[in-house]
């Protein structure tokens, strides 16, 4: 039979109940093999019980001592009671110099206290019941959070000043340095909200023209992870630069921010956009292409472009590679059957082969054809060939790239580059 003698607001705070006569207290913590709650409970006596219900300081000193024990009991351990009724008398009816210094000597989730209200500056000096004296049966777990994130940053040596703490709040990273970052204006105090815009305005201005192109060698949505460092280098140093006191965290969630709106903007951008820009770099006007094209993957699997189709060659080549791209998929060909020419991209070494017929294979006998192998540097470099040769074939490459014929000499040449 279990009577519940004594309960607060917060359900979460351990209650007391009557188990066969004897008072025990009950809490729920950590989670078993199935991710159910779990329910522990120990001995009590009545002198605990009054000072339980009297003093909700000495409660949530109690909870925060025994939530370790229920921690090392694991998904299916028992709790060392005995450990746990040990704790009763120290903490409650101990006078509150003897009950600081049983503190500085036993483990405790500091962030519970945190939560309920501790006041942080007597916390971090040792005085737990000072600390306690405005403590609140409702929890704040956004406080507890940031007090975690605080002690996380205080381990590896970073301490933030109000503009740093503003900056974070803004792109929402305060609390995780892993978040995708956003841009929360009224998470900002207000008086300082403008210094925080001079610094985004800081980085938006140094990135400005600057884009982060979409990566189809790792799937659809994927993008460039050169154009992602090159931003998040340009914009650092810039910011850096005009505002030299802010910490590392405060200039790194700037760059995250702008590199990760650029990523999105590439992503949600139509193929054709992304390639036009392509072309753009590559020096080349819009598609003159009147032949169709052949695309296929190491997997054998082939799909056809007509030029009188609604796309252009090179958006519906990269979307080919986009769907099919995988880590035992990485080599792609785009071949113009009526010209006998084609060019092969090998993701796997960064490199590619254009491939013309020499001869057409007649009476039997096997087509002869030259291949010749360029390194490429990243998916920019393949994306500027691609156009290329879409747009003028095999001789069109000439001005691009080194090309080798030797097999041997190119893989000398690849190791050279791999080695650097």
């Amino acid at each position: 039979m279990r009577d519940i003698v004594f309960t607060r607001q917060s359900g979460w705070i351990p209650q007391v109940i009557s188990e066969d006569g004897e008072l025990k207290l009950m809490l729920g913590a950590g989670a078993d093999a199935n991710h159910e709650p779990r329910t522990f409970t120990f001995p009590i006596g009545e002198a605990h019980l009054a000072v339980i219900q009297e003093d909700l300081a000495r409660h949530l000193l109690l909870w925060s001592a025994v939530l370790p024990l229920c921690d090392a009991a694991g998904t299916r351990g028992r709790l060392d009671e005995d450990a746990a009724v040990a704790l009763l008398d120290p903490i409650l009816l101990s006078a509150p110099a003897d009950v600081d210094a049983f503190f500085r000597s036993i483990r405790c989730d500091r962030g519970r206290l945190v939560a309920h209200g501790a006041d942080l500056g007597l916390l971090k000096r040792g005085q737990v019941c000072a600390a306690m004296r405005a403590a609140t049966e409702t929890p704040d777990g956004k406080r507890a959070q940031e007090y975690h994130a605080d002690r996380r940053r205080a381990e590896r040596g970073t301490v933030l000043g109000p503009l740093d703490a503003a900056v974070l709040r803004y792109t929402g990273q305060y609390l995780h340095g892993s978040t995708v970052p956003k841009r929360l204006p009224d998470a900002v105090d207000p008086a300082l909200l403008p210094r925080v815009m001079a610094v985004i305005a800081t980085a938006e201005q140094a990135c400005a023209g600057m884009r982060i192109s979409r990566d189809p060698r790792r799937g659809k949505r994927a993008t460039d992870k050169r154009d992602w460092d090159r931003m998040a280098a340009v914009v650092d140093a810039a910011v850096r630069r005009a505002h030299p006191a802010l910490a590392d965290d405060a200039v790194r969630t700037v760059s995250f921010l702008m590199c990760s709106e650029a990523s999105d903007r590439s992503r949600n951008a139509p193929m054709e956009d992304d390639e036009e820009t392509s072309a753009d770099r590559a020096g080349l006007g819009g598609s003159t292409r009147r032949r169709p094209l052949s695309f296929t993957d190491d997997k054998g699997v082939e799909k056809k472009w007509l030029p009188d189709g609604p796309r252009s060659a090179t958006a519906e080549f990269w979307e080919f590679v986009g769907e099919r791209s995988a880590g035992d998929n990485e080599v792609f060909t785009i071949e113009d059957e009526e010209k006998g020419e084609g060019v092969q991209l090998h993701f796997y070494a960064d490199s590619l082969a254009r491939i013309t017929t020499v001869r057409e294979g007649r009476g039997g006998a096997d087509p002869e054809y030259r291949v010749e192998y360029t390194l490429v540097d990243g998916i920019g470099g393949y994306r500027n060939l691609v156009s290329v040769f879409v747009r003028g074939g095999c001789a069109a490459l000439e001005g691009h790239g080194s090309w080798m014929s030797d097999v041997d000499e190119f893989e000398r040449a690849r190791r050279r580059r791999d080695a650097r």
